[in-house]
């Protein structure tokens, strides 16, 4: 079971809202304390989602692919968190934050989402390399855009950004992530400089640790118990308004930043020798990919948003294109090319293929991780078939309700209504004008 539970709640434009309750601070005038934490679906997070509401916030948001489990929610606030949170889903490959609430519903922002792999640059896919710098670098330069009014204004609006210490040093086997990284850190202290010369008081706290147990980001479960006291030192240091928390740095992260200073290819040739030895190696890209089918005749609506759909579930999306409409005994009106192209074109696909005849050939070609299909499939002796088949393979069948609205179908009623009443009238349509 993951948060949020259904419940009836308060919507508006598609997102599910929070409705806060009025607080007051220290002088008595009237605010709202409601945060957004992306990424805080899990880890750290999740974490600072919980150390929020140990602090009275009212309302959080929480923007991530995948909503919460209930298990990883700390017990002291676990029922308060299903009462408090609502649960936006997000996916940062897809470029669009237009789903995040408006700057005048909160006054903290905290970014925490990311991702990366300890693995030669020369193992990266280049579908992985593009992720990591849009997730880890262009996302929260784009996040911050959409509320820096907010940040630049005279109102309080406190921010944290998860860095890295990987953004401080040479990071072999973490090239492209400590790059990403690298430019975060940099962005932060350049955004910070321009709020201090204009004699802004806010600024946004770069926490740049290097390993945290307890999270999943090296592919191990939640464990949020093991952060120990780390969200509430963030939290505090948020909200004094430093520019830069790297925890640990005393005992270990001090001799290593002076260490990179004074010699930066020495350090980087024994960070390499440490990755190796510390087993944190991976050869397995962390790029998931989907795959659908279909004939994509007439786009229409009911097309780009199954297409949204899946992208919002997978990393990278293949998407099969019907050579023909002969499989349902129907015939095409625009040309396979034309048909490919289009859908080529949408930027929820990373790549077109002509379809196989059946989704399970396909994924002996292209190794997908999630297969999606509609909801009309369910239950049916090809979809019976295809769960049997799969079923080893570490493949989700994931099934997408048919929604009210455009479809192919109707589309080709009106079309063909149109045509027969010209075939009548004696107009008939030209001989290319199907496939």
């Amino acid at each position: 079971m993951r948060y949020p539970p259904e419940k009836e709640r308060v919507p508006t434009h598609g997102v599910v809202r929070v409705v806060t309750k009025a607080l007051s601070d220290r002088k008595g005038r009237q605010v709202k304390k409601c945060a957004l934490v992306v990424g805080g679906g899990n880890g750290v997070g999740l974490s600072l989602a919980a150390e929020l509401l140990r602090r009275d916030y009212a309302g959080i948001y929480i923007a991530d692919r995948v909503s919460p489990k209930v298990d990883d929610v700390p017990e002291d606030v676990r029922e308060r968190f299903s009462d408090a949170v609502s649960f936006i889903r997000i996916n940062l490959i897809n470029q669009d934050y237009s789903c995040l609430p408006d700057s005048s519903e909160i006054d903290t922002l905290i970014i925490s989402a990311g991702f990366g792999r300890v693995a030669s640059f020369d193992s990266l896919t280049e579908a992985e390399i593009k992720n990591l710098v849009i997730v880890n670098e262009l996302s929260v330069m784009m996040i911050v855009k959409k509320y820096y009014s907010r940040i630049f204004s005279d109102d309080d609006m406190y921010c944290a950004v998860m860095g890295s210490i990987s953004g401080h040093v040479a990071s072999p086997l973490f090239s492209v992530y400590g790059a990403a990284k690298s430019g975060v850190c940099r962005f932060i202290e350049s955004v910070n400089a321009e709020l201090a010369v204009n004699y802004n008081k806010n600024r946004i706290l770069d926490v740049s640790p290097g390993v945290l147990e307890g999270t999943c980001f090296y592919g191990k479960g939640n464990s949020l118990d093991a952060l120990g006291a780390l969200p509430g030192e963030i939290i505090d240091k948020m909200f004094a308004r430093e520019r830069i928390y790297i925890p640990n740095y005393e005992p270990v992260y001090k001799n290593i930043l002076e260490y990179y200073h004074s010699n930066p290819y020495s350090f980087a040739q024994n960070s390499y020798a440490y990755k190796i030895t510390g087993g944190r190696y991976s050869e397995l890209p962390q790029t998931k990919i989907g795959y659908l089918s279909g004939t994509f005749d007439l786009f229409h609506i009911g097309h780009l948003n199954i297409l949204k759909r899946a992208k919002d579930c997978c990393d990278y999306l293949i998407v099969g294109v019907n050579k023909n409409g002969a499989w349902k005994g129907k015939e095409t009106f625009i040309p396979f090319e034309e048909r490919a192209e289009i859908v080529r074109g949408v930027k929820y696909v990373d790549r077109v293929i002509e379809s196989f005849a059946e989704d399970m050939d396909a994924w002996d070609s292209l190794g997908y991780h999630y297969l999606f299909v509609g909801s009309d499939y369910k239950g049916s002796d090809r979809f019976k078939k295809y769960e049997q088949y799969f079923a080893d393979k570490d493949v989700e069948i994931i099934c997408f309700p048919y929604a009210d609205e455009t479809s192919s179908t109707q589309l080709r009623e009106i079309l063909q209504g149109v045509l027969d009443a010209d075939h009548l009238s004696g107009k008939a349509p030209p001989d290319e004008f199907f496939e």
